[in-house]
């Protein structure tokens, strides 16, 4: 599967953005998805993933409640809307598709594809 991330910007605090990541190349539907985000000089974060079915759904601490993660097998996409943005969320975005284990597990070695990511600066 090929996946294609795009909706990053620069945003000052408090704002919001929506992420969205398009599949192609094989049924999307079968696979668990997740957004990743890397900062320079730090470690690939979790930040949220999502069922095959879209009925589960997972984050990490430092997103809950202000991130929504979601959905649309019809159209083959997951979206990754971010309210309340602080400066510490500017970073490099990543969707990832993990074809065994339904978007259950935070880490990045769970996951099976990746796409290019897209930048997301969050000014104060």
């Amino acid at each position: 599967v090929q996946l294609q991330a795009s909706g990053g910007g620069l945003v000052r605090a408090g704002g919001s953005l929506r992420l969205s990541c398009a599949a192609s190349g094989r049924t999307f539907s079968i696979y668990g998805m997740g957004w990743f985000r890397q900062a320079p000089g730090k470690e690939r974060e979790f930040v949220a993933s999502i069922s095959r079915s879209g009925g589960s759904t997972y984050y990490g601490n430092s997103v809950k409640g202000r991130f929504t993660i979601s959905r649309d097998n019809a159209k083959n996409t997951v979206y990754l809307q971010m309210n309340s943005l602080k400066p510490e969320d500017t970073a490099v975005y990543y969707c990832a598709a993990d074809a065994y284990n339904n978007g259950r597990y935070p880490t990045p070695q769970m996951y099976d594809y990746w796409g290019q990511g897209t930048q997301v600066t969050v000014s104060s």
